[in-house]
């Protein structure tokens, strides 16, 4: 595996604007991207073209020094944009204060043109695209966390409908079965009308017992309704149980919502004691735990020892190398930030391995 991991596709459909007026620059960045399976950027010469073209840019590799305005300037315009791209501002120079300015205004990193440019680029990249899948991914997460509450509340409305609506409706459909026996030709179809609405109001009662499992479906100018004529969504493939311990927030939204939608279960687990308990419940085939930095004098996995003959496997999610999780008992280690788009496959992978 190559230091960038997986992810070649998704590196291909990034959309870069380079911002820069040396050519011989230009064209050794497109080399670097295209050597490592970027697409070629997209170059312009000065700030002025650079705000015009950044509205379908995901990154902007900026130049500090341009011909009508310099890179910090330009970076403040791009970050007050509803829908800013990523920044990464190069100078020909490293300079701590300028760098560290650049990242008080936004600037996702900084790079130098100097010697470890062609090793960085690429890397410094990858990181930026991975984060913004990231984001994107919490995005999703939140969403489905809207949702799942609106759903807990129309669950608890289904029982008021049912208590308020349900009795009464019986009680209108027996009246007109009695009436239809000794109804007139002239008002039998009239009387067989209601029958049928009172017969679909009945149905949609009971459909609004499953709403969980309910697919929706586009209405007029673009909106979502709940399509109650569905008869629910199809359930994923269940795979047993993921025990999630994994502090960091945002990094646990999004690995539980991709590991739910690929058929998993997730229970969360704080701490080092509910962790040792949750493993050892049935049905456990995964623990996600979150490495330390290996620093001196602290431990891997918190404390946590994978025990020997376990059914489960232990994937660690560390931001440095991760050599001390898995010599601490991980059985694969997942570099931070992890790839949203390769995530469900890469953990796929580490359970399908023979033990």
């Amino acid at each position: 595996m190559s230091p960038l991991g997986d992810g070649g596709a998704e590196r291909g459909g990034l959309r870069i604007l380079l911002v820069d007026d040396d050519p011989s620059m230009a064209r050794l960045v497109q080399q670097i991207l295209l050597a490592h399976g970027f697409s070629a950027p997209t170059l312009v010469t000065t700030g002025g073209a650079a705000l015009a073209a950044a509205e379908g840019a995901d990154v902007v590799l900026l130049d500090q020094q341009l011909p009508d305005v310099t890179g910090l300037d330009l970076l403040e315009t791009l970050r007050g944009r509803a829908q800013p791209p990523a920044v990464i501002l190069v100078t020909a120079h490293g300079n701590e204060s300028l760098a560290a300015r650049a990242l008080r205004q936004g600037a996702d990193d900084y790079l130098a043109k100097d010697q470890a440019f062609a090793d960085l680029l690429p890397q410094v990249l990858e990181r930026v695209r991975r984060n913004r899948a990231v984001r994107a991914a919490l995005a999703a997460a939140e969403r489905e966390l809207v949702r799942t509450e609106r759903l807990a509340a129309i669950g608890e409305l289904t029982v008021t409908l049912h208590h308020e609506i349900n009795n009464p409706l019986m009680a209108a459909s027996a009246e007109v079965e009695l009436l239809l026996t000794t109804a007139s030709d002239q008002s039998r179809p009239g009387l067989a009308a209601i029958k049928t609405s009172l017969d679909r109001i009945r149905d949609i009662l009971r459909r609004i017992r499953d709403l969980r499992d309910t697919q929706s479906t586009e209405y007029l100018g673009g909106l979502r309704m709940l399509d109650l004529s569905a008869g629910g969504a199809v359930r994923a493939v269940q795979r047993g149980t993921v025990v999630l311990a994994v502090p960091d927030e945002t990094i646990a939204r999004v690995a539980a919502l991709l590991l739910r939608t690929a058929g998993f279960t997730v229970a969360r687990a704080p701490t080092k004691e509910e962790l040792e308990r949750a493993a050892g419940a049935t049905g456990v085939t995964l623990v996600l735990i979150s490495a330390s930095g290996g620093a001196p004098g602290t431990d891997p996995l918190g404390g946590f020892r994978p025990p020997a003959g376990r059914r489960y496997r232990v994937v660690a999610l560390a931001a440095g190398t991760g050599s001390a999780a898995a010599a601490a008992g991980a059985d694969h280690v997942m570099m931070l930030p992890f790839d949203p788009g390769t995530f469900v496959g890469e953990i796929l992978g580490v359970l399908d391995r023979k033990a």
